[in-house]
């Protein structure tokens, strides 16, 4: 744009021609010429707007705390509540290191005689190191369980090396937790408190304090890198990722929110060559706070139960039942007695909701289920006959021994004689003969046929069909014979269908299942 030209002369008659009032005005005070100005309704409903953007933005800014200067006030505050943690185990061996060549050599030539060195017992001592945090000044000290897991003789050390022998209180395999205590005879114990993990959002800050590598109280500090994060590592997967240094020796070390709040506790890491990586894993203070409670009050952890076994609902199981998308848990059968078949849960429903608690993939059932009290009642939203249903389930306790057994892999049956083959879709089958029907314990008038043979590959077999099931029903159709089967597969692909639903007995229950088949 071409800036405007004003000469001496035109610049006078522009003065000249400015009204007395305005000339006035312009003398007045700047406070008394705005009281004058009356703003139109258009502009104090602009100006509110904008007023409460920029409260909201304010708010935002506060909630998304900035990164502190410094972490050591922080650091200086919170070191003397995080212990190092040792532990000794001790086994015995028959043979000692330095042998085992001449261990070798000997035995190439004959059994060892029993009063050589080779058949002498020793005790072998093994250390154990990690992290552990004070949560009660009487001496309640969390670590993780793999780091004093059978150990016959655990060592606290305080932040300035005083040591304390500690017992364990109880420990939970199932998510890696431990509660130790320590007598502190009169030494003054400093404790630390619990966060809320479910406030924290991806990016949020957080220091983490432990023991790497045994060099002692270290402090490190990054972000949270993600949320609910599964690892494998057990069914109640749902671990805080971090950036922040997590190392050999950090196991069982807290991780602290920007208020000094314990949010995790440190126990993985992902490490391809054993240092860190910047992915490291805390359980959240959510899921540890719960456990350690039970643990100090019982010594043990008691968890809900529900009674199924159950699978992802990929798109082929969305598409049998009917569902738009693939949330939630389908059933694939129920264990007899179970609080889930008294409350009438079915082989085949998909599980939508437990309670309030959306389940959007099928892992967050099970720990929505292991955190609910026993014996309480819950509403568990169903998909069922291409619709929702509400069922109510008393919650049970969970019996591990009972777990174990039902999720039992099925035991390979006698061969049988097989009527026709149905190998191009990756499973062969037989009739049931009146033997085979009384071993599986099935009654005289059960529908089925025997699964013979399955290819492992096929999409059967990733559906968890194994050879020595027994199909009851096809697209809820009941089979007696391979002729049946086969039948029915091919009607299934003539009608443009590639979706199967099997009705499967195996180890004494039914269960249900959908397959693609290819």
């Amino acid at each position: 744009m071409t800036p405007l030209s004003v000469t001496p002369e035109r610049a006078e008659r522009l003065r000249a021609a400015v009204p007395e009032r305005t000339a006035m005005a312009r003398r007045l005070p700047a406070l008394a010429l705005a009281q004058r100005i009356q703003p139109r309704p258009f502009t104090q409903a602009l100006g509110a707007l904008m007023a409460l953007a920029f409260l909201a933005l304010s708010a935002q800014q506060a909630a998304a705390r900035p990164a502190p200067e410094s972490f050591a006030d922080l650091a200086e505050q919170l070191l003397p509540t995080v212990v190092n943690v040792s532990s000794t185990s001790v086994s015995d061996t028959t043979v000692a290191p330095e042998f085992d060549f001449f261990r070798d050599f000997f035995e190439r030539r004959g059994p060892t005689p029993e009063n050589s060195p080779f058949q002498r017992k020793r005790e072998r001592r093994a250390t154990s190191l990690g992290s552990g945090f004070i949560i009660d000044t009487a001496g309640l000290i969390v670590t993780n369980n793999h780091v004093i897991e059978d150990a016959t003789e655990v060592t606290v050390t305080l932040h300035d090396d005083t040591e304390f022998q500690a017992e364990i209180v109880g420990r939970d395999p199932r998510t890696d937790l431990a509660l130790l205590r320590i007598d502190p005879k009169g030494y003054p114990l400093k404790a630390t408190t619990w966060g809320d993990s479910d406030e924290l959002r991806i990016g949020d800050w957080m220091m983490a304090i432990g023991n790497p590598f045994g060099l002692g109280n270290t402090v490190t500090a990054g972000i949270v890198s993600a949320k609910s994060r599964n690892i494998n590592s057990g069914p109640y997967d749902s671990f805080i990722q971090t950036d922040a240094s997590i190392n050999r020796g950090n196991s069982g070390g807290p991780s602290f929110n920007l208020d000094g709040e314990v949010i995790g506790v440190n126990t993985a890491i992902f490490s391809p060559s054993g240092g860190s990586v910047g992915v490291g894993f805390a359980i959240p203070s959510t899921l540890a706070k719960s456990i350690i409670s039970q643990l100090a009050d019982d010594g043990r952890v008691r968890r809900g139960w529900l009674g199924v076994r159950f699978g992802p609902v990929d798109k082929a199981t969305a598409s049998a039942v009917g569902l738009d998308d693939t949330r939630g848990a389908v059933v694939n059968s129920v264990v007899p007695d179970s609080p889930a078949e008294m409350a009438g849960i079915e082989p085949g429903d998909v599980i939508l909701t437990w309670g309030d608690i959306d389940i959007s993939e099928h892992r967050a059932l099970p720990l929505a289920v292991a955190q609910t009290p026993v014996g309480g009642s819950v509403a568990v939203k169903l998909w069922r006959d291409r619709q929702e249903q509400v069922v109510t389930v008393t919650v049970g306790e969970l019996d591990e021994e009972v777990v174990a057994a039902n999720m039992a892999q099925p035991q390979d049956s006698p061969d049988g004689n097989a009527n026709r083959a149905l190998s191009e879709y990756g499973v062969i089958v037989s009739s049931l003969t009146l033997d085979q029907r009384r071993e599986l314990g099935l009654k005289g008038d059960d529908s089925g046929v025997l699964v013979e043979d399955i290819d492992s590959s096929s999409s059967f077999a990733r559906k968890g069909l194994r050879k020595g099931d027994v199909i009851a029903e096809v697209n809820d159709t009941p089979v007696n014979s391979p002729d049946e089967v086969l039948e029915l597969f091919q009607k299934i692909e003539q009608d443009g269908f590639n979706i199967v639903t099997l009705r499967v007995f195996s180890e004494g229950r039914y269960s249900w299942m959908a397959v693609e088949l290819n």
